[in-house]
């Protein structure tokens, strides 16, 4: 007869495995038909003798039993993380509420682990317990990952857990150790800020190890793209700074070092001499540098071909909760750190982390490899085009759009002078043009970058320097953020604060809004997208006045209307090509009727816009004429196209807008100078 096996934990205590001479060499049916039990065949099978009282063996065991291990793994994994994530949370209740001392001795509360019915005693001590739930749970994670390591090593079979996701499993339970002793110590010193860091820099650590551990277990092998990876892994590395600084800031007491927002006692660089100064500039620069990293992942996962969904979905996640992070930082300095504002920072700042270690983690699986040939072989092709200096050089100019960017500063320059009611300065308005001709640069190339696949389509588009390989993709999109940043900053130091935020505002809208939501989204594009082409009005008025007024506002929707009418008349001439990008202009969704109808109407309320800055600006005759008659001309044509419909008016009523806009705006200028 077979002698059965009891592959598990027996009677005896112990564990039964075949002999030298045996090998179970087939499987015993239980009731249902499934395999059950291995069969030793040809030998007396041994006992391999295990301590039956050791708990952890027999919970490992127990796991064992289950063909569950690996869910059970990826449960705890979750669970884990969860935990930790509250546990951080809950610290910045400690920590906003002042309940650091709500126990004053460790690992007992006033000497009893029964903690007294206080409110600081009480939080403190419901950290303490989300603490021991955390370890707990880090420490069964530990157990299942390590006796995963066990068994593959012992009987040569498959990992029910990855090596790596278990290994990290293993190395958690011991940071958790040094996590609660740190906390210990923060007790002992009465909340030193270095030890408080620390304390947190190891928490954030444990996190990061645990959302690791999650997303690697539910994860294939490292197939992602490594340039998208390396770019992760720098914004997590700054993150990390961003936090740690945060940390030692609210420790340091210094998060009213300045008691304005977002500039630093009304200077945009300020004394460092001040107490907590340093610090919180520090932190400040960090928040801004963090935001551009993650909006460049944002745009690099939806440009990807084929794109990662759960790339796109952690990037675009982790931009919304540093936007809410920013948010929030402002409120704790305008309610003068209020208790609910800072417990909300730190909480934010837990699930910010938790999101951009996902991401990094993400982003060495996916897309897959044959994404990763792919756009290999785009960057193979942009590389090895035959340019000279010269040429990359004329690529990049052309990135830029030159032609939009000098009508979008015909805009800026008159406002600048209504403003003023006369010529501002020189100097103020070169700096003007300047920071906005790099902020607008930076705008079209980042469009640019994003539109490269629908101008390898469009006729109109296609010797434009992507379609053609005179510029890698990543080269451009690198340069259009580093002139976004680059036109802040001098905006910002030889302007003024509110004309740089604007400006950023602009690029933000035109890359984010426009070009990669609306564009290929609404056949409304045009209309809503126009905003951003109207900012420069704004950034010229607030160049000289440091505010805005009505008659900025005025100025604004007159570029704003204008914009539709003067887009739609081109979009006829090439709708051919927007069908073929699938880009959903009108004149390709509504046709062609409709959309002659739309820029007569659109004609109508631009005339309206233009005569109500006579009484919002108290305009003279010289603009008033103007207006009207550079109004009606524009209606008139509107109409003929409309009635009378041909390519050639069209195109006819496209070159008269950009004539109608800059004569319109000199005329603003001439009569304030007049």
């Amino acid at each position: 007869m077979r002698a059965p096996v009891d592959a598990r934990i027996g009677t005896s205590g112990g564990r039964r495995r075949c002999g030298p001479a045996a090998r179970p060499d087939r499987w015993a049916r239980g009731s249902t038909g499934k395999p059950s039990r291995p069969v030793c065949q040809g030998a007396p099978c041994e006992r391999e003798r295990r301590p039956r009282w050791h708990l952890l063996y027999h919970v490992a065991a127990g796991l064992d039993r289950s063909p569950d291990m690996r869910r059970a793994f990826r449960t705890l994994a979750i669970v884990t993380t969860v935990s930790t994530v509250l546990l951080i949370a809950w610290g910045g209740v400690v920590r906003a509420t002042g309940s650091g001392d709500g126990c004053p001795d460790w690992p007992r509360c006033f000497g009893s682990w029964v903690p007294r019915v206080e409110y600081h005693t009480l939080i403190e001590y419901f950290h303490r317990f989300l603490a021991v739930v955390s370890a707990s749970l880090s420490i069964a994670l530990a157990v299942v990952g390590a006796w995963s390591l066990a068994r593959a090593r012992d009987d040569g079979r498959m990992r029910a857990v990855r090596r790596l996701p278990a290994w990290l499993a293993v190395a958690l339970a011991p940071l958790f150790v040094v996590q609660a002793a740190i906390g210990g110590w923060i007790i002992a010193t009465h909340e030193e800020p270095a030890v408080v860091t620390l304390h947190f820099a190891v928490a954030f650590v444990v996190l990061g190890v645990a959302v690791a551990i999650t997303v690697l277990a539910h994860l294939g092998e490292p197939a992602g793209i490594r340039s998208y990876a390396r770019i992760t892994a720098v914004t997590g590395l700054a993150t990390y700074a961003l936090l740690l600084v945060g940390t030692y800031v609210r420790a340091e007491g210094a998060g009213l070092a300045f008691r304005d927002w977002p500039l630093m006692s009304g200077r945009l660089v300020p004394d460092l001499t001040q107490p907590g100064a340093g610090p919180m500039f520090a932190h400040r620069l960090l928040a801004i540098a963090v935001t551009a990293l993650i909006a460049w992942c944002v745009v690099r996962a939806r440009t990807m071909r084929p794109r990662s969904a759960k790339l796109v979905g952690l990037s675009t996640l982790a931009l919304a909760l540093v936007l809410a992070e920013i948010a929030v930082g402002a409120l704790n300095v305008i309610t003068e750190l209020a208790t609910w504002a800072r417990a909300a920072h730190v909480a934010i700042s837990a699930l910010i982390w938790a999101t951009v270690v996902a991401l990094t983690v993400v982003a060495r699986r996916e897309p897959s490899r044959d994404a990763l040939r792919a756009e290999m072989g785009e960057e193979q092709v942009a590389a090895t085009a035959d340019r000279s200096f010269g040429d990359t050089v004329r690529a990049f100019a052309a990135l830029t759009k030159p032609r939009i960017i000098v009508l979008l500063l015909i805009t800026t320059v008159p406002p600048m002078i209504l403003a003023a009611g006369g010529l501002p300065g020189a100097w103020l308005v070169l700096a003007t043009l300047v920071g906005g001709t790099l902020a607008a640069a930076s705008a079209n190339a980042c469009n640019m970058y994003l539109d490269r696949d629908i101008d390898q389509v469009m006729r109109r588009t296609r010797q434009r320097p992507l379609p053609r390989h005179a510029v890698e993709p990543d080269a451009a999109l690198r340069f259009g953020f580093s002139l976004g940043a680059v036109a802040f900053t001098f905006l910002a130091l030889t302007v003024n604060v509110l004309a740089a935020t604007l400006a950023l505002s602009a690029i933000a809208f035109y890359v984010f809004v426009y070009t990669m939501w609306l564009k290929r989204s609404t056949t409304q594009n045009i209309v809503i997208g126009g905003a951003a082409g109207a900012v420069p009005v704004l950034v010229g008025w607030a160049a000289v006045t440091g505010t805005l007024a009505w008659p900025a506002i005025v100025l604004f929707s007159i570029v704003f209307v204008w914009t539709p009418p003067h887009f739609w008349a081109l979009a006829m001439r090439v709708r051919d090509d927007y069908a073929a990008a699938g880009v959903p202009m009108l004149p390709v969704v509504r046709g062609e009727d409709e959309t002659r109808r739309q820029i007569f109407l659109y004609s109508l309320v631009l005339f309206g816009a233009t005569l109500l800055l006579v009484p919002v600006a108290s305009m003279g005759p010289i603009y008033l004429v103007t207006a009207v008659g550079l109004g009606g001309t524009f209606v008139y044509r509107a109409l003929r196209l409309w009635r009378d419909p041909s390519d050639a008016k069209a195109w006819a009523l496209f070159k008269f807008s950009v004539l109608y806009l800059g004569a319109l705006f000199a005329a603003v200028a001439i009569d304030a100078l007049v």
